[in-house]
């Protein structure tokens, strides 16, 4: 394992693990030294991703694992679902596989999440390691438990909290991530600035340019500051009863743009970042942040080439089709939409508000 890796401890007793950052880390069999031996492995991956990394994972696995199965799973957002999920447990079944069999996530969020809510269920519960191969997994999606599949009324919605054995976030690998996607990863290192550092925040500020040409320093800073951030929230909260939720920064508004224009047309850091833009823009209407923060914000996410104007979802009653969406998301509770508002910089809470202004902030940061 190469000598600059960094490790970034998640505490939570028995089921504590660490994420490990830096390059050269995927086929470096090194990296996975700590991990439990087993007859079989399974490589979860997809279409777009195997043909580049999954022959350099599977050769660094094999002096632990006496048979390394794979399944490419198709590539999107709109194929996080039961049918590709079955696709895993057909391998699993087909070949046998036991409740020691580790289960490898190669890939974005999609294939993160779906791989470990399948080890979640298989045999009640089976080993697995995240090997996130986007910037948005590996500073967010891969980081704290969260796993589950889309249902066509709601993103995320069936699902289990499950950790995984280690995190793998070989920075090399974002070196073939497409420009949109890699911007849509700068989504979710951005909202963590606001919720939680303002140091961070400036530093982003300060050093977008060097992120968006892949310099190895600023990505390493970035992504490990922003598992910092989670492993601490994750390890007061593993569950989202309380402060976990600040990380959804951005993600009520997100998820009905999402939702409402049809898995995988925007991209889910593309939902957050205007969703971050519309709930920094209604913490301003309540009056906990100033105008200024607002417009730092909406200039740091368009430096980061991430859109700023959330979509028209209904010409007839744009705002009533998102909040019908929104109260239909998971963190609404008992029809009452949450949403995370930043209290101060640095600092956010979360609270319901009127209809009204939620109309207001949906009428003005809409194309």
């Amino acid at each position: 394992m190469s000598l600059l890796s960094q490790e970034v401890p998640i505490e939570l007793g028995e089921r504590s693990y660490r994420i490990v950052i830096g390059g050269g880390l995927l086929g470096d069999s090194l990296t996975y030294g700590a991990l439990p031996r087993a007859n079989a492995a399974l490589i979860v991956s997809n279409t777009t991703v195997a043909p580049l990394y999954s022959s350099t994972l599977k050769t660094a696995l094999a002096g632990r694992y006496s048979r390394i199965l794979e399944v490419h799973l198709p590539d999107g957002e709109e194929h996080k679902n039961w049918q590709s999920l079955q696709l895993i447990f057909d391998v699993l079944l087909e070949h046998g596989c036991d409740r020691k069999t580790v289960l490898f996530a190669l890939g974005g969020g999609v294939v993160g999440d779906m791989t470990g809510f399948a080890a979640a269920s298989y045999m009640r519960g089976v080993p697995f390691v995240q090997v996130p191969t986007t910037l948005l997994s590996q500073v967010d999606s891969s980081v704290g438990g969260k796993t589950g599949i889309n249902h066509p009324l709601g993103k995320n919605m069936i699902g289990a909290f499950y950790q995984p054995l280690q995190v793998i976030c070989d920075l090399d690998v974002l070196a073939t991530l497409p420009a949109r996607e890699f911007s849509a990863g700068l989504a979710e290192v951005i909202k963590y600035g606001p919720i939680a550092d303002m140091d961070f925040f400036d530093w982003l500020e300060r050093f977008m340019d060097d992120l968006l040409i892949h310099d190895g320093g600023a990505l390493a800073h970035a992504v490990r500051r922003s598992c910092e951030i989670k492993a601490a929230v994750v390890g007061q909260d593993e569950r989202e009863s309380g402060l976990r939720a600040i990380l959804n920064f951005g993600h009520t508004f997100g998820h009905a743009v999402e939702a409402g224009m049809g898995y995988g047309v925007w991209l889910h850091g593309e939902g957050v970042s205007v969703g971050m833009v519309m709930a920094a823009e209604m913490s301003c209407r309540l009056g906990l942040v100033d105008s200024v923060f607002v417009k730092r914000l909406v200039a740091l996410i368009r430096r980061a080439g991430l859109p700023i104007r959330a979509p028209i979802l209904d010409s007839a009653d744009n705002a009533g089709r998102y909040l019908q969406l929104m109260r239909g998301d998971k963190k609404s509770e008992a029809g009452e939409i949450r949403f995370v508002v930043i209290n101060r910089p640095g600092e956010a809470v979360v609270m319901s508000a009127p209809d009204a202004l939620v109309r207001e902030v949906i009428d003005t940061c809409c194309q």
